[in-house]
């Protein structure tokens, strides 16, 4: 069987061969990330942070943990699905298109992991951020966490496998019209499933584009999670901080 989508992220998200080929990421990273970033913010007490394009939450979770009010919001439904048995009263989570504003206006937005670029049509990242300025108050921050493309893409593995619960994923990655795509390959239940992963490769140009267009205002650059400054040779990241 063959799965595939024009949107791919609809449909490999979605599915639990996603969750069980990422399950090894670093929640303590996450965790050290959303502290930094939290305190150099200096969001206010109990203040409204908007988790845009959340997965399972596992970063809506730990905010909400340390003190802040949290909405996730996914286009999974799956994800969102298993997100809701943590909700509280001080942490929701919700289907919702990121391409479009949430009804709602928040301290802070964070765009994090790599939750951005996967759009066909480029008016769709331009949306996003112009969906995540709408979504900000007069003092809200927003924030996109990215790859650093020119460090991915000098370093890129074109071929490996890694082994999951007893399943072969065969990855594949190159970079074609633009975009950083992997193709995900494996045998699961008696059925070879085939799922593509692509990622605009924007650099930090192309994201002061996206700004300006979308007239937001770029208010510093970092390249790791401990917000040391941004080498686009060197960084293992791109962090940016914008309203």
């Amino acid at each position: 069987m063959t799965n595939k989508t024009t949107k791919w992220f609809a449909s490999w998200f979605d599915t639990r061969f996603y969750h069980i080929l990422y399950r090894d990421r670093d929640d303590t990273e996450a965790q050290v990330f959303m502290d930094n970033l939290t305190n150099y913010l200096n969001l206010p007490e109990h203040g409204t942070i908007l988790d845009l394009a959340c997965g399972k939450g596992r970063h809506s979770r730990y905010l909400n943990k340390i003190g802040y009010d949290v909405t996730g919001i996914d286009l999974s439904e799956n994800s969102i699905a298993f997100a809701k048995q943590f909700e509280n009263h001080r942490l929701k989570f919700e289907v919702h298109n990121m391409c479009d504003p949430y009804p709602k206006q928040f301290d802070a937005v964070f765009n994090l992991f790599t939750s951005f670029g996967y759009f066909d049509k480029d008016i769709d990242n331009l949306n996003t951020i112009k969906a995540i300025k709408a979504n900000l108050n007069d003092t809200g921050f927003g924030v996109i966490d990215f790859m650093n493309t020119e460090q991915v893409i000098e370093n890129l593995v074109p071929e490996d496998t890694k082994t999951v619960d007893g399943i072969t994923f065969n990855l594949k990655r190159f970079v074609k019209d633009g975009y950083i795509i992997k193709t995900i390959n494996f045998e699961a239940d008696g059925e070879v499933f085939n799922f593509e992963e692509r990622v605009k490769a924007f650099t930090l140009t192309d994201f002061e584009a996206l700004f300006e267009a979308a007239d937001v205002h770029l208010l510093d650059v970092f390249g790791d999670y401990k917000l040391r400054k941004f080498n686009a040779e060197t960084s293992e990241r791109l962090v940016m901080i914008f309203k």
